[in-house]
């Protein structure tokens, strides 16, 4: 899904009652077969921002659902992020806690950064789908139930000794309970469709119920149906009519007397599309083997979160990828190193337990000195771990999970789009400097999106392979380990080339000539070579946001803690603290500044979603007393929560204000929801929500 964005103007469809999308995509008007009659006049607010949980179990389309109302958000224009979380289990037990699947989509008129922190909306589409969600909601939240599976046994199943649609508990929201099951029944009682396959459709009954109640475009996901199931036109038709008796409803019902609004935001100018993290990286290797003019070959098995690259990559041959599912881990990496030999971009993708299956193959890779790429799409651990959660403690494991001095550069994207720029990034290493590179996402940013501006092909960097030719001796003779002197990188020699016939092995090699060696000093020479050469690496200076140069505390993070990280921050300034802020994309070779940076400040905070990796890394290397803020919940840390740290090392340090109490007379909560009409919170989750 793509939009034009131009300087003074989003994108088309703001909108107020004339100019509200209809199902179909058309605007309200005269009433045609299967759209809605002209809408009865209902209160509109407009909204800055509102934050959706679509739940339920893993068979009722929860991630379909929230990916449809993600894509025409994306094309309305509305900046956003997403938060996906699933079960492990294919089918987990239905009606049950464990078995609950959520969608959370924060959507806004401006800039924002996480998928937030607690629902405005949450939709349940059963029991247990409320108990799991419900003590994230702020009161005064709206929650959507579909009543029809509030039975005795539901119920119980999940330990409610009582209705609680009807004994009292809700009360601090606003509850919307509406016969979901029933009425998409009704909707579909004439599509020939089985009851059970009827039934199936409700999910669609919700999305249109959403659509409508937060203005959404409704063409795309129509088209969506029928491109999805255009082999099954019967399933594709009652899908659209369940989607459109949901918008039908509430166009009518009195359950909902008003509806929300929230405009296109501001970005600058350029052509979007919404993206996810594993999609962008996908994107990003292919871009990367066509800057360098190099054929793209991944070498993969199948691991969540992984494995959409591999489904992604096999759909573009016409771009020369070449895709091979490999019977396991160690055959995976095995082929794609045996594509860089041969003169390939070779990638290699997995998570943490099949980094370790890797990690022989890595230090050959290190000792052949070949560009490689290994994708680690981080899950929690360890061993099998939590494979849908998100963790990023595989950092250790990059630096130095190998036998003996193998090191290899690592990078790390900090946002889903980034993760394209970070496969250039880790290929332009890779390419340049002949070394296998560590490419660290994790799960929250390869099933997450936002809105992703695509760049023009100039924009994008050269890579130069620069493959041997010929010898590289007065004598006309070639030796494979000839370095440059500015990269220290080996010559590329593409097998079969005349005169450059060399060995390769995983035994040390003498300098130079590449032959087999065990001296000692050699040993040592090679060794500290290939050190130097990863210390060496051009990285970008590290940058720092401290707007007017007096905070004393400098908090650092890296790969995805970037987002819940920069809302705090705009939080405690927002409120009056001084607090500077950096972001480590390359976590080897550090940032040549980094210890600079380090010491230039009082106290140095390090949010990680592990028990302190890359604190430790600092304290080593720098010296300096860089303190751990850890979580490993398998969920993205909340801004309010790290707002609070960060206050209270403000507060040790002295030279910042108090910090002020939530609700202060100065203006709405930190994250309030604003109803711009009339000037009232609207679902606001106050403190516990982020900007």
């Amino acid at each position: 899904m793509t939009s034009q964005v131009d300087q003074s103007e989003a994108v088309d469809g703001s909108g107020g009652d004339e100019g509200r999308p209809g199902p179909g995509g058309g605007r309200s008007g005269p009433a045609v077969p299967g759209s809605p009659q002209p809408r009865r006049a209902k209160p509109i607010r407009r909204l800055d921002r509102v934050i959706i949980r679509f739940a339920g179990d893993s068979g009722d389309g929860m991630q379909l659902t929230g990916d449809r109302f993600t894509s025409e958000t994306a094309s309305f224009g509305n900046d956003l992020s997403t938060l996906p979380n699933f079960p492990a289990e294919i089918r987990a037990p239905a009606g049950t806690l464990p078995g609950v699947s959520s969608f959370q989509l924060h959507f806004a008129d401006h800039d924002i950064l996480t998928p937030g922190d607690a629902p405005n909306v949450l939709v349940a589409m059963n029991p247990a789908a409320l108990k799991a969600n419900l003590p994230d909601l702020p009161r005064g939240a709206e929650i959507i139930v579909n009543t029809d599976e509030f039975t005795k046994r539901a119920l119980s199943k999940v330990g409610y000794p009582a209705d609680p649609l009807a004994d009292g508990s809700l009360e601090a929201y606003h509850l919307h309970k509406v016969p979901l099951t029933t009425l998409t029944l009704e909707a579909l009682k004439d599509s020939g469709l089985a009851r059970k396959d009827a039934e199936r459709a409700k999910n669609m009954f919700a999305l249109g119920l959403l659509s409508w109640m937060y203005h959404r475009p409704t063409h795309g996901t129509e088209s969506f149906l029928r491109s999805k199931f255009a082999k099954k036109p019967q399933i594709a038709e009652a899908n659209i009519s369940a989607f459109r008796a949901g918008w039908n409803f509430g166009e009518t019902t009195e359950s909902f007397a008003v509806s929300y609004e929230v405009p296109p935001a501001k970005l600058p100018a350029g052509r979007y599309r919404n993206i996810s993290g594993n999609l962008a990286l996908s994107y990003g290797l292919i871009a990367a083997a066509q800057r360098a003019g190099l054929p793209l070959y991944l070498g993969s098995y199948p691991i969540t979160p992984a494995s959409d690259i591999l489904h992604e990559l096999s759909r573009h041959k016409n771009f020369g990828v070449r895709t091979f599912q490999a019977e396991d881990e160690i055959a995976g990496i095995g082929a794609a190193l045996g594509a860089a030999f041969g003169g390939a971009l070779g990638v290699t993708t997995t998570s943490g337990p099949g980094v370790a299956l890797k990690s022989e193959t890595i230090g050959l890779a290190v000792s052949l000195e070949l560009p490689l790429l290994v994708v680690d799409i981080q899950r929690g651990g360890p061993s099998t771990g939590l494979p849908t959660k998100t963790e990023q403690a595989d950092l250790l494991q990059a630096m130095f999970g190998r036998n003996g001095e193998a090191p290899v550069p690592i990078v790390a994207p900090a946002t889903p789009a980034e993760c394209f720029d970070a496969a250039l990034e880790a290929a332009r290493i890779a390419v340049t400097y002949r070394t296998p590179v560590f490419l660290l996402s994790d799960g929250y940013l390869a099933n997450g999106s936002e809105p992703w501006r695509i760049p023009e092909v100039e924009e994008l960097p050269e890579i130069t392979p620069d493959f041997a030719t010929g010898p590289n001796r007065e004598d006309g003779s070639f030796w494979p380990y000839l370095r440059d002197p500015q990269t220290l990188a080996r010559p590329w020699a593409v097998p079969g080339t005349p005169g450059l016939e060399h060995r390769i092995g995983g035994i040390e090699k003498q300098d130079g000539t590449g032959n087999i060696s065990y001296d000692p000093a050699n040993h040592d020479f090679m060794v500290r070579t290939r050190q130097a050469k990863v210390d060496g690496i051009a990285v970008r200076p590290l940058e720092v946001d401290d707007p007017d140069g007096g905070a004393r505390v400098l908090v650092l993070g890296w790969g995805s803690t970037y987002g819940p990280i920069t809302a705090a921050v705009r939080r405690v300034r927002a409120d009056g603290g001084r607090i500077a802020q950096a972001h480590l994309r390359n976590l080897n070779p550090f940032p040549a500044n980094l210890g600079t940076v380090l010491r230039s400040y009082e106290k140095v905070i390090v949010p990680e979603m592990n028990l302190g990796q890359l604190a430790l890394l600092l304290r080593a290397k720098y010296l300096v007393d860089a303190q751990s803020y850890n979580q490993v919940r398998g969920l993205p840390f909340k801004a309010a929560q790290l707002a609070d740290v960060l206050w209270a090392a403000i507060g040790s340090e002295g030279g910042s204000p108090a910090r002020p109490p939530a609700g202060s007379p100065e203006g709405p909560p930190a994250g309030a929801s604003v109803d711009t009409t009339t000037g009232a919170t609207a679902g606001s989750p106050s403190e516990e929500d982020n900007r």
